[in-house]
């Protein structure tokens, strides 16, 4: 298994950094690709910091920038458009991709978990739908789990802010994907498990 995420990035600027293209270049007839996008496209779309965001929903407008960080034109698109444009160029490498949605923040309101934010966890299940991809259902998996544990435990599994968790916060998060991968109707994925992750108990929801 490679592991190809890069942190801070959205679905525009894992593109437009190429850094997407060379996961691609990796991709072989037969592997499976796991994304998982929308923490940070809800940023701003131009500015001199980041200059990461994307435009909002999976439909197929555009907005044509001079992009005041990377100093160049740019014509930047949707969500969706950036999934889309990623799905597509799988299948085209003969390979099977699965959607996942977002992981949860350390966020709660009245004893219930954030399981959000905006809506980049449904527009996920929709692209993966009209894509007819997989979809894991990640925040439904942690934000029952985080619901289970209590507000006061699952403090302890994040580091210095609500967003990025600690060792044993990112432990607890990859075997509930395990788990939704274990889930999938024709379990494409257990022959490939570990020790580890062939012991990961599976949930009670049903993934796509």
């Amino acid at each position: 298994m490679l592991n190809r995420a890069r942190g801070g990035r959205s679905s525009r600027t894992f593109i437009t950094e190429g850094l997407w293209d060379k996961v691609l270049s990796e991709i072989k007839k037969g592997d499976f690709v796991l994304i998982q996008f929308g923490h940070n496209d809800a940023g701003a779309i131009n500015d001199a910091l980041r200059a990461r965001g994307s435009l909002a929903g999976i439909g197929e407008e555009t907005q044509e920038i001079d992009n005041l960080l990377t100093k160049k034109h740019e014509v930047v698109h949707t969500y969706g458009w950036y999934m889309r444009k990623m799905i597509a160029d799988t299948k085209a490498k003969g390979a099977t991709l699965i959607v996942l949605s977002l992981t949860v923040r350390n966020i709660w309101k009245d004893g219930q978990v954030e399981r959000g934010p905006g809506k980049f966890g449904q527009w996920a299940g929709q692209i993966a739908k009209s894509q007819q991809v997989t979809f894991i259902d990640v925040t439904t998996l942690i934000a029952d789990r985080y619901e289970e544990l209590g507000e006061a435990k699952v403090k302890e599994l994040f580091a210095t802010d609500h967003t990025h968790t600690s060792p044993a916060g990112a432990e607890l998060n990859a075997s509930l994907v395990v788990a939704g991968l274990k889930m999938l109707s024709r379990k494409p994925l257990n022959r490939y498990l570990s020790e580890k992750g062939t012991a990961v108990k599976t949930e009670r929801r049903k993934s796509s």
